[in-house]
């Protein structure tokens, strides 16, 4: 059967105080748009043209962000996955970040559909004084249907290193059971779910900050660990987890907002 196969890599460049675009390379169904900014960081949106994922497509990407360059990175929309007949959809992304340089990972959510096969790896390489806010989420069925997914298979792994030492690590498995899906130590029985990792400074007064944002009854928990600000958040549906995080991220983004495309 026919296979989606996409890549797509871009790395900048500093130069006359502003982030410029270096080296882009796009293949497959995998495409990168800049659109204009109205300030000296880089805005990139990734797109995939397949309009999906389903059982045995595979997706890479990658960035190299230049010592003091400032960039964004989202997608045009919510990356759908669907229904696999037995293969798994897979996705790669390799950031590094350089020396002096700010990188905002906010790609829209991903949305798992019945019976889909989804197991993406994130790995991002951060400069001594490099830093991040970076988000994934996750839409388990999608809510005008009244789906809950519950027959899809979901894994996640994240390894973020600074100057070379690993300095975050860790694995999701979400499937059916009843363990992954209702047990109160993990998704309680919501279907919507973020993880938000901020590498920074001043991270006691971040913590403070994201914390008086998060909403009355919000099913949300936000600690410092190390030289890491993470936020989980569930939800029961996409539009309660969006009134959860859009606050957050416009706080701990570098322009203070997140990209239009996220307001469409």
């Amino acid at each position: 059967m026919q296979r989606a196969r996409g890549a797509g890599t871009l790395a900048t460049q500093l130069r006359d105080g502003g982030t410029h675009l270096h080296t882009l390379y796009q293949d497959g169904c995998a495409k990168i748009r800049l659109p204009h900014t109205h300030d000296q960081s880089l805005e990139a949106v990734l797109i995939n043209t397949a309009g999906g994922l389903t059982g045995g497509d595979y997706m890479r990407w990658q960035a190299d962000i230049a010592p003091g360059s400032r960039a964004t990175i989202t997608t045009q929309a919510c990356e759908r996955i669907y229904r696999s007949t037995g293969a798994t959809a897979q996705v790669e992304t390799h950031l590094t970040v350089g020396a002096g340089a700010h990188l905002d990972w906010l790609p829209q959510e991903t949305i798992l559909f019945a019976k889909s096969r989804f197991e993406r790896w994130i790995n991002i390489d951060l400069a001594p004084d490099a830093s991040l806010t970076a988000i994934e989420a996750v839409l388990l069925g999608r809510d005008a249907m009244g789906e809950d997914a519950r027959d899809a298979l979901f894994r996640d792994n994240w390894r973020i290193r600074r100057n070379g030492r690993l300095v975050h690590a860790e694995a999701t498995h979400i499937d059916g059971s009843d363990m992954s899906r209702d047990n109160l130590a993990l998704l309680a029985g919501t279907r919507a779910f973020a993880t938000i990792i901020h590498f920074g400074t001043n991270l006691t007064s971040r913590l403070e900050q994201v914390r008086a944002l998060l909403p009355e009854g919000a099913m949300a928990a936000a600690s410092v660990s190390g030289e890491r600000l993470v936020i989980r958040a569930m939800a029961n549906s996409g539009l309660a987890l969006r009134r959860t995080i859009v606050p957050i991220l416009g706080a701990l983004s570098r322009a203070g907002s997140l990209p239009r495309l996220w307001h469409l």
